[in-house]
């Protein structure tokens, strides 16, 4: 089924009795889009009541007709624009009852075996609002996908210190612990690529903010939900392949990524801190400056916030 809404606004109620939502935000994902759809029936083994809605950003490719072919079946929403990764979420989660979970997904995840269920189970603890599963690299090790709330400390420390050593150490964003990373536990957040939200918290923190389009609205959407009093947690027993890190080799994404790490910032913090979190990122980036047109597309976004919501592929 396929539902044109150019307005961006979808209909309301798809969903009115499925356990969980499967969310997938599509911008020209056809290359990846059949993976995720294959890997759907193994990653819902355990699941009797489940929607499946992929919300397409008006690619230009077959991703459309691509999620309307798969046998999986898939409700297919065409927002007529490119309304981010957020703006992509809001639309589809607009249909579907409060009274449902959701798991929101980039186009590039594959699900391993019973995950869904696994991350259900523990949606089922009311304290809990937000379950991360363990993100896999293409090559099967663990990816270190859990972050720190930004602060003045994570950034200078990566600056200084660059993030793996930062991040063995404590001091920086991206949490490297084993011990996380095998158990499990509360954490403050993580990356958005996968991520199984309660409908106990869609009730509390509501829609995701889409003046960040993409990047950082994962960690303005979890500081939320911190905020209402539930838990952040990183379950380590639901597992699920992710390729992504496209920012790397694509300088708008690096760009965008900066400035709205700079945008995030300074909504929680003064203004004098603020000066001083671009002024961690404009040191780090020069150091690295050489190590890519990444690193100058950051160094740029972060003396002068010129990255926007402009056209920019899912993360």
């Amino acid at each position: 089924m396929s539902k044109k809404d150019p307005s961006g606004i979808a209909e309301p109620r798809i969903t009115t009795n499925a356990g969980i939502a499967l969310v997938i935000v599509t911008y020209n994902s056809a290359g990846v889009l059949p993976g995720i759809l294959d890997s759907l029936a193994d990653g819902l083994e355990g699941i009797d009541r489940y929607e499946i809605i992929v919300v397409d950003n008006a690619s230009h490719d077959d991703s459309v007709a691509l999620a309307q072919a798969h046998p999986i079946g898939v409700t297919v929403i065409e927002t007529g624009r490119n309304a981010g990764y957020a703006g992509g979420i809001n639309v589809a989660v607009a249909t579907i009852s409060l009274e449902t979970d959701i798991l929101v997904l980039n186009p590039d995840i594959r699900l391993q075996a019973g995950c869904v269920r696994t991350l259900s189970r523990r949606l089922s603890d009311t304290a809990i609002g937000v379950v991360a599963p363990k993100l896999l690299n293409d090559d099967g090790t663990i990816a270190n996908s859990v972050r720190r709330e930004p602060s003045l400390l994570t950034i200078w420390s990566d600056a200084l210190l660059g993030t793996k050593l930062a991040g063995k150490l404590g001091l920086g964003e991206i949490v490297a612990s084993p011990d996380l990373y095998s158990r499990g536990g509360a954490v403050d957040w993580a990356t958005g690529a996968a991520l199984a939200i309660s409908a106990n918290a869609r009730k509390k923190v509501g829609t995701w903010d889409e003046s960040f389009f993409l990047y950082s609205e994962e960690v303005d959407y979890m500081q939320r939900v911190r905020s209402a009093g539930l838990e952040v947690a990183y379950e380590a027993d639901a597992c699920v392949m992710h390729s992504g890190g496209e920012y790397h080799q694509n300088t708008y994404l690096s760009g965008l990524m900066t400035a709205n790490r700079i945008r995030y910032f300074r909504r929680h913090h003064s203004a004098f801190a603020t000066v001083f979190f671009r002024l961690g990122i404009i040191v780090g980036e020069t150091m690295r400056i050489a190590l890519g047109p990444g690193h100058r597309a950051a160094l740029y976004a972060a003396l002068f916030s010129a990255a926007g919501p402009q056209s920019a592929p899912a993360r």
